[in-house]
């Protein structure tokens, strides 16, 4: 039976959680253009790697464990890297704590959770809901890279994106390497890159 106070509380709570996040997230990208975004950052070794060689590009990287965004914001310091970011936070709720005006010039998923079992997929990050979120977030031409061991996972993925009217699977080169944690432990994997496809009058 539903206990209407902590369901107060917890609607409370999450109210509370969203609001420091647009707080926090408006005063890292205040006046600042398109940003490169890693959902499921991890422990910020891509990222991290990426912001070194790229420095006058800011990139965010958002997950949900706080152990993995703390190593994460570590490695940032230790390399004083002001153009790089780690948020503890849900990828939909990062998008909704967006400032206006804010865009993406690239989006990066890699090995995601795949959630093999049919009755969990729902909770897969690559549904047609979070595409069509991003897409509003994303400017003409912005990628989104999506790498993962799963093949089921790939292949599943690569169909909603054919499906979807806001992005288009492209023939590219992958445009920045950098073994990952998981990547390292898997026998092989796959990729893909998106384009952000133009808005239909």
């Amino acid at each position: 039976m539903e206990n209407p106070t902590r369901t107060a509380e917890h609607l409370t709570r999450i109210s509370r959680r969203q609001s420091d996040l647009t707080v926090k997230v408006a005063s890292l990208l205040a006046n600042h253009g398109p940003i490169v975004w890693e959902i499921g950052c991890g422990h910020g070794h891509f990222l991290t790697a990426y912001a070194v060689a790229h420095p006058n590009e800011i990139c965010i990287g958002v997950d949900i464990s706080l152990d993995r965004i703390e190593r994460g914001v570590r490695k940032r310091n230790r390399a004083k890297l002001n153009n790089l970011h780690f948020l503890h936070a849900d990828a939909l709720d990062f998008l909704n704590a967006l400032p206006a005006g804010i865009t993406f010039s690239d989006i990066y998923i890699l090995f995601p959770d795949p959630w093999p079992k049919r009755r969990h997929q729902k909770n897969r990050i690559l549904q047609p809901e979070f595409l069509t979120a991003a897409a509003k977030r994303a400017g003409q031409g912005t990628r989104l890279h999506f790498r993962t061991d799963y093949e089921p996972y790939f292949r599943d993925t690569e169909a909603t994106i054919d499906r979807h009217p806001d992005w288009k699977i492209v023939t590219e080169s992958w445009p920045f390497e950098e073994i990952t944690v998981f990547q390292s432990r898997a026998v092989s994997h796959f990729s893909l890159t998106a384009k952000r496809e133009p808005n239909r009058a």
